[in-house]
């Protein structure tokens, strides 16, 4: 046995390590856990509230307008009015001086509109009307009337002329009321009355005339043209 070769014998200290190794890995926890508190506690600090510092002032937050991305629409410019160039520096002279007809008016758009006055003839009515007729005719001759309504709301008199183109006059009247006066000349005849006609009455002048067409060359009462003709 001398021949043998011995190993030199382990103290029991680092063999019972070896034999454990559930007691190696206990104490690389311990470590572990150990350093991972130092790192906490360094990480974190000083508490600013333990020390009575202030906390550092709030930044203003961004208003609406300044962070809004869409750009301010940009106002259009306003277009030249009508019969106005982009040169002119005043009033063209149709629009400096209107037409006694058109009035100038502004509508709901702004911009002027042309409104056209009534004419003079459709403003003023006459107050007396009248309208010519035969009422009979005859071997050389006629009976005409012009019939005239007062359609004012007053009392008037009336004026009613007549012409011809030739022949001869004879008389006139009006039947039921005081007569008139007669005013003959070449061509025919005018009459004035002798009393006023009523507010929407009506009153009949009738007349002889011979030798003559029986449509007159004119026939007015108070200037204004006979109807019927």
């Amino acid at each position: 046995m001398s021949g043998m070769r011995r190993f030199p014998r382990l103290s029991p200290g680092p063999v019972a390590i070896v034999s454990s190794p559930w007691i190696v890995v206990g104490a690389g926890v311990v470590v572990m856990v150990v350093l991972l508190f130092v790192a906490l506690g360094t990480y974190r600090g000083p508490d600013p509230a333990a020390d009575g510092a202030s906390a550092p002032p709030a930044l203003p937050l961004p208003s609406a307008e300044a962070t809004s991305s869409e750009p301010a629409p940009a106002s259009s410019p306003a277009g030249p009015l009508p019969g106005l160039s982009a040169r002119a520096s005043g009033l063209p002279p149709s629009a400096a001086t209107p037409s006694p007809s058109v009035a100038p008016s502004v509508g709901s758009t702004g911009r002027p509109t042309a409104t056209r006055s009534p004419s003079r003839a459709a403003q003023v009515q006459p107050a007396v009307t009248g309208r010519y007729r035969v009422v009979q005719s005859f071997d050389g001759g006629f009976i005409g009337e012009v019939s005239m309504v007062n359609a004012s709301p007053r009392s008037r008199g009336w004026t009613v002329r007549l012409e011809f183109s030739g022949g001869r006059f004879v008389t006139a009247w009006v039947e039921g009321v005081p007569q008139g006066t007669v005013r003959q000349s070449d061509d025919g005849f005018t009459y004035v009355s002798g009393v006023d006609v009523r507010p929407g009455g009506s009153v009949s002048l009738r007349f002889h005339m011979e030798w003559t067409s029986s449509t007159p060359r004119l026939c007015t009462v108070d200037g204004v043209r006979c109807g019927g003709l």
